[in-house]
């Protein structure tokens, strides 16, 4: 071999060392990073909403509808798994008018589209037919809102509320007029509605009850905005105060013209009615006014939702919204509980539940009804509702003082199970008692 031979060969191991040497500096191309582990598979549940977005009472639509929306969002937010799935909730609203005809029919497409649960209706009158629809299809619904005692009476599976009922509600603020405004004669008038006239009953019951006179009864309907022949009436027979079961939109009406043909009857109302609405579509005849609402009022709801809600939708809450809210987190958190969707396996858990909401502890008894449901009373002043009163088991306490004790309870946050049922602040021994009352629960209808 000669010397140029060797110095070739000499050179090219050279090379090729070389070569070894910069690929150990890290010249290669570097490995592919191990991947982590694969996100869970996701799981998509539907949950129904249903109430009135047209019309007159719409702005109350809405205002359920925000509640179940911010429970939704909210869930979505904490990323909760079932059965190894991350859930991913979705809200599918449905308008219903406040129409029991047109209720049915959202009813159904919600029972086509398979959703896994439904909060609402508002109206009493489109829950109860609405009601057969989902318990038949085993749909779980819970209204916020819907107070007449037919709902739950019904014996249907699956039907829920977590507001009070309206043979709860009517002798609350029956005998909260007796106590207050004595009245010797009571005109009562109702909007042909199951809400209204079914609240209208349970009012009439205790006043008479209560030896209170009450004069034949008035109706109108839900979309009446003119009342002057009504009143007219009335004002001939001149009754110390007068009771009205239906919703703001008409009750506004009724007492304006009623302030404008001088009656000075005392005028009540339900919780339909119940609304700073009310200063609006009546003016300044709305001060002084007396109304209930099936729950505590939306202030005493929990600081999470309240601010959460003021957050994302740039206003307070009217009325209902922490009870849909709650009512959408029920669903939810059976959900999470049973790890599943599937109503067979949730319902069960939702049936026994214990939890601590943005409107407090929330335990359903075999009907579907809330135990120990609380109702508040309120007066309007200076054209705003002022809570005055919180009546639970039939013992009234004044609002400040109930306050005070639910703040002492110091109850677990909004959204989770209650570790202990709440504090009951009906008990407190300096608490004056409504005046007695008969058992005037309705019967089924």
């Amino acid at each position: 071999m000669t010397r140029l031979h060797v110095h070739a060969r000499n050179l090219a191991a050279v090379v090729f060392l070389g070569a070894l040497g910069l690929a150990g500096c890290g010249k290669e191309e570097p490995k592919p990073e191990a991947k982590g582990a694969a996100a869970p598979p996701t799981l998509d549940i539907r949950i129904g909403h249903v109430a009135p977005l047209t019309g007159g009472i719409a702005h109350l639509g809405k205002d359920n509808e925000n509640g179940a929306r911010l429970a939704i969002d909210e869930a979505n937010a904490a990323n909760i798994t079932i059965d190894g799935k991350q859930a991913r909730f979705s809200l599918v609203p449905e308008d219903d008018q406040a129409d029991p005809k047109t209720g049915t029919t959202v009813a159904q497409k919600l029972v086509d589209a398979k959703v896994a649960g439904v909060v609402g209706h508002l109206n009493s009158g489109t829950s109860i037919p609405a009601s057969a629809l989902y318990s038949g299809a085993n749909i779980p619904m819970i209204s916020g809102s819907a107070t007449n005692p037919q709902l739950t009476e019904q014996g249907l599976k699956g039907v829920f509320r977590v507001v009070a009922r309206d043979d709860q509600q009517g002798p609350a603020i029956a005998n909260y007029l007796v106590a207050t405004a004595k009245p010797k004669l009571v005109a009562v008038i109702d909007d042909a509605t199951a809400y209204g006239e079914g609240l209208a009953n349970e009012v009439e019951r205790t006043l008479k009850a209560a030896n209170i006179k009450v004069l034949p009864r008035e109706k109108g309907d839900d979309r009446r905005t003119d009342w002057k022949a009504v009143l007219t009436k009335l004002k001939g027979r001149r009754p110390d105060a007068v009771f009205y079961g239906g919703m703001d939109a008409t009750g506004g009406p009724l007492l304006r013209q009623a302030r404008e043909l001088d009656i000075k009857a005392v005028f009540s109302f339900g919780d339909g009615a119940c609304t700073d609405k009310m200063q609006e579509l009546a003016g300044k005849a709305a001060d002084g006014l007396l109304c209930s609402q099936a729950g505590i009022p939306p202030a005493a709801a929990s600081k999470k939702f309240l601010e959460a809600y003021k957050a994302k939708f740039k206003m307070d809450p009217i009325l209902y919204a922490p009870f849909t809210y709650d009512a959408a987190n029920l669903l939810i958190e059976s959900m999470r509980k049973a790890n599943s969707p599937d109503p067979a396996k949730y319902l069960p858990v939702l049936q026994k539940i214990e939890f601590a909401g943005a409107s407090g502890r929330i335990v359903f008894d075999d009907k579907g009804d809330r135990k120990d449901a609380e109702i508040t009373i309120f007066t309007m002043k200076g054209g705003k509702l002022d809570p005055i009163a919180i009546i639970k088991r039939g013992q009234t306490i004044k609002f400040e003082e109930f306050i005070a004790q639910s703040s002492a309870a110091a109850a677990p946050p909004s959204g989770t199970p209650a570790a202990a049922p709440a504090a009951e602040p009906g008990k407190s021994g300096d608490a004056p008692k409504a005046e007695p009352a008969k058992d005037t629960r309705a019967e089924k209808k």
